[in-house]
């Protein structure tokens, strides 16, 4: 049950992030088209059926009756309503998508569905009743009217190999007293092949025609899947009608690859001598014994020519895996990364001429490392998906707040981590509400004297910077008043410096302070006190780092910069006394020797170096983490200037060991107890000759060294 619930929840998901990003667009053209129409009717079609198939009757119950909506609209065309329906329609059509995103939502945090979805079936009722007059298109008419406008395909014949091939993979098939039939296949590494088949039932008993299927036990045995795999899963039918009703259904199933029809020239043969009608309901029919025994002849098996082999639509070669398997691939590839660097830096190899080892260490580093990169990029998403939904968002608050505003999205393709990319979705949500919220001018009239398009925008962009993705969100609004936000600040009692000292840059840092909002009053998407703070946190919980600019009268844009991966990462190994640390390669501006007259003490008595006509602050790694050196005079060591975030400030150590790519790992968690990350330690990896290296975060490092002294 649970690899069912989770491929019902990945599709279901799936299949409701395409209908929102249909919906924007459909609404961006004031209009549905005919293709519209019919993959929303597909889509809730598909949702019925598997929302019925796991018993979630509430989402079963929202999806049929949208359904029923899209059928009459189907059938009586897009002509039949006027601008003020469409303009309706697009209204409950998201209202009835987040109803059903609800309760997949209640699922996947095992929460009981909702008892009561009266109100908005209620909703779908009238709105159907509003265009048609009388409540027409139940779902009885849609799926068996569906269907028949689907024309089988004409049936050729078949040669003799072809005959002999499927008389051979329908020997003992029940089913092969039937005239036709249709053998599916689904798509090659779909997994569960029997659950599958079983939805193709289920979606075929809602056309209320009788068929049979083999295997019989798709449904409770498992076994079923390898003769599905090799054989296909076979429908029997009795009329070219049903076919073409049942062809109809299977084309819309997500997993079907391709699929055949097969004629059974003898017992077809046999069905144009006159006999009694078959009733057409699959509960009705008399068993297959009994219909055996009323005809006057047994039935014989002859040859059975190929109907006609049809592909279904074009579909990727893609599989969905469950992220903790990737996990678990990621960390093995970073074991043999370790295990590769400690076999080829043994000890016992040193000072030894051994070319044959060191050619075939060579070609093992190569393949280690295109194996890294291949597991990395397994887990790499495009940030497309993160992007759409906030189209949904600046819709939902142009309705709310009466603003013009257009998105703009750039670069959408940009692959991240998946687990980065799931981590960054909220601080762009955040963000995106800010800039509508009191980004965007109130009035249209302020942005024509300004001199500015009477529609705001909001550009949403991603791009590659080597070992980062930049993401920035920008809108041509009123900007930020430094004034404003300086003086909010100096009344919180946050400051700590005279306010005159502040920079601009400083002074736009201030709101990602715990609690501070510039927002007077409290609305539904902001002024609570809790915002950017939040952002800035998650998103260095991830290793990003987030800033602001703006300029009053003409916009602001925050930027986010996130690395790619959080699993492998450049560093540069340093050694302080008998301990060895990482610095991550992007926080790295420079290294270099220092000389003694170049240090000097600032007012509170700690180290500065002057770096590119600015003074930065020296922090000596061995005082930080009380560790014993020999190496205290600052000429001795190095010093390596480092960056992040707002932060920019120069680390002492003994000496550079070299560029490595290692292999992250987290802390224990029994030392979260320690506080040990808020120390400036973030991980932890093992380097080739088995010694564990400490990774620096240089974020909190600062900090806790200002802490502590």
């Amino acid at each position: 049950m649970d690899n069912m619930l989770e491929m019902y929840l990945y599709e279901t998901n799936t299949l409701l992030e395409q209908l929102d990003e249909l919906l924007i667009e459909a609404e961006k053209n004031r209009d549905f088209t005919t293709n519209d129409v019919n993959e929303i009717f597909r889509s809730m079609h598909t949702i019925k059926g598997s929302s019925a198939m796991m018993e979630f009757s509430t989402l079963m119950e929202i999806a049929h009756h949208i359904e029923d909506l899209f059928f009459y609209i189907r059938e009586n065309g897009l002509d039949s309503m006027d601008e003020s329906h469409k303009s309706d329609l697009f209204n409950l059509m998201f209202q009835s998508t987040d109803a059903l995103r609800n309760e997949v939502e209640k699922i996947e945090n095992d929460e009981p569905l909702s008892t009561n979805i009266d109100s908005i079936i209620a909703n779908i009722n009238s709105f159907l009743e509003k265009i048609s007059g009388s409540g027409k298109g139940s779902s009885e008419n849609a799926d068996t009217a569906a269907a028949q406008t689907d024309n089988a395909d004409t049936i050729p014949p078949a040669d003799e190999q072809q005959i002999a091939i499927i008389n051979q993979e329908l020997a003992g098939c029940p089913s092969s007293d039937l005239p036709y039939f249709i053998r599916t296949h689904f798509e090659q590494g779909s997994g569960m092949e029997h659950l599958r088949a079983f939805m193709v039932v289920t979606a075929l008993k809602d056309l209320d025609l009788h068929f049979e299927y083999y295997p019989e036990d798709v449904e409770t045995n498992s076994d079923t899947i390898e003769t599905i795999i090799e054989n296909g899963f076979f429908i029997g039918l009795s009329s070219q009608d049903d076919v073409n009703r049942a062809l109809h259904v299977i084309k819309e199933q997500n997993s079907v690859e391709t699929y055949e029809v097969i004629e059974n020239a003898t017992v077809k043969q046999q069905e144009q001598k006159p006999t009694e009608p078959k009733s057409v309901p699959s509960e009705e029919t008399p068993s297959r014994e009994a219909s055996k025994s009323a005809q006057t002849a047994p039935s014989q098996k002859s040859a059975q020519a190929p109907a006609s082999h049809n592909s279904a639509p074009v579909k990727q070669s893609l599989i969905s895996v469950n992220l903790s398997k990737l996990d678990s691939l990621v960390a093995i590839v970073g074991e043999i990364v370790i295990t590769e660097s400690m076999v080829t830096s043994s000890p016992d190899l040193q000072n030894l001429k051994l070319d044959n080892f060191t050619k075939s260490a060579r070609q093992l580093r190569k393949l280690t490392d295109d194996l890294q990169d291949i597991a990395m990029s397994l887990r790499m998403v495009p940030v497309s998906g993160t992007f759409q939904k906030m189209n949904r968002i600046v819709r939902d608050m142009k309705k709310k707040l009466n603003k013009d505003v257009r998105l703009t999205i750039i670069g959408e393709n940009t692959e991240v981590d998946k687990t980065i990319v799931d981590s960054i979705g909220d601080p762009i949500m955040h963000i995106v509400r800010n800039s509508m919220d009191h980004g965007i001018e109130e009035n249209v009239e302020d942005r024509i004297a300004a001199g500015k398009n009477p529609q705001g925008e909001i550009i949403l962009s991603a791009a590659h910077t080597g070992s980062e993705v930049i993401i920035s969100i920008s809108d041509d609004g009123q900007g930020m008043d430094p004034d404003k936000i300086l003086a909010k600040a100096e009344r919180n009692g946050i400051l700590t410096k005279p306010a005159s000292e502040y920079s601009q840059k400083e002074i736009l840092s201030l709101l990602m302070l715990p609690g501070f909002s510039t927002n007077e009053e409290v609305t539904e998407f902001s002024g609570r006190g809790v915002g950017m703070d939040v952002v800035k946190k998650n998103v260095e919980s991830v290793g990003g780092t987030i800033t602001i600019t703006s300029e009053l009268g003409k916009g602001s844009c925050t930027s986010l910069k996130i690395p790619l991966t959080m699993a492998i990462t450049d560093g540069m190994e340093v050694s302080v006394g008998n301990s060895m640390f990482t610095i991550p390669i992007a926080n790295i501006r420079q290294s270099f020797k220092p000389q003694k007259d170049e240090v000097l003490l600032d007012a509170g008595g700690n180290e500065i170096i002057k770096c590119l006509n600015d003074f930065y602050p020296i922090i000596r790694v061995h005082q930080l983490y009380n560790i014993e050196t020999e190496i205290t005079n600052i000429e001795d060591g190095i010093l390596i200037w480092v960056e992040a975030a707002d932060k920019s400030y120069c680390l002492f150590v003994d000496e550079l060991l070299g560029e490595q790519q290692v292999v992250v790992k987290p802390l224990p968690s029994f030392l979260s107890n320690f506080n040990i990350k808020n120390s400036g330690i973030s991980g932890c990896t093992i380097l080739g000759d088995g010694n564990i290296s400490l990774i620096l975060d240089i974020r909190s490092m600062y900090a806790a060294f200002y802490n502590q002294y």
